[in-house]
């Protein structure tokens, strides 16, 4: 049932997604959320962390593209000294801005990664789309009810996803 919402990987930060893993994965692109993914919905601007990340990726050959919910000026604003390709209000879980990037980068399903923190719009994108999926623990997670009652959603599919683990550790 909840297949569909499963993420391939769950990380509990970006930082565990290391370059090594994903070209081991055969992953050469990635679509990547920003709020609470990369950075917090309060930092307008990569942090330092965030550009070592970035720099490390590219180093690797990884192309990375954002797509995100959030209006124009605020993913223009992030991405302005990174200058990625990127799609904001794409509305995800509709995954036309993720093929938009995809096409733009030159990138395949099969060696795309998509990078989120929630699964009902970030990772059933991605899923949507063909792409190996990864699910972070969001950085700062608003409080309001709407963001709530979201991630109480979310509990039986990781409750999900943690016993499908189990079952392949075995």
């Amino acid at each position: 049932m909840y297949r569909k919402f499963l993420p391939d990987y769950y990380d509990h930060t970006l930082a565990e997604i290391t370059p090594e893993r994903l070209t081991a994965l055969g992953i050469h692109a990635l679509v990547m959320d920003i709020d609470n993914t990369v950075v917090t919905y309060d930092d307008p601007e990569p942090t330092p962390a965030a550009r070592a990340w970035f720099d490390a990726i590219a180093a690797a050959g990884i192309r990375v593209a954002f797509v995100s919910n959030n209006e124009w000026e605020r993913v223009e604003r992030f991405n302005r000294s990174l200058g990625f390709p990127a799609k904001a209000k794409s509305g995800k879980p509709l995954i036309g801005g993720i093929r938009q990037l995809m096409a733009e980068m030159d990138a395949a399903p099969a060696h795309t990664a998509l990078i989120g923190d929630q699964i009902f719009t970030d990772v059933w994108a991605g899923k949507r789309a063909g792409l190996t999926t990864f699910l972070v623990d969001p950085i700062k997670d608003k409080r309001t009810a709407f963001f709530r009652f979201k991630r109480a959603l979310e509990k039986p599919v990781m409750r999900a996803y943690r016993k499908k683990q189990q079952k392949e550790r075995k």
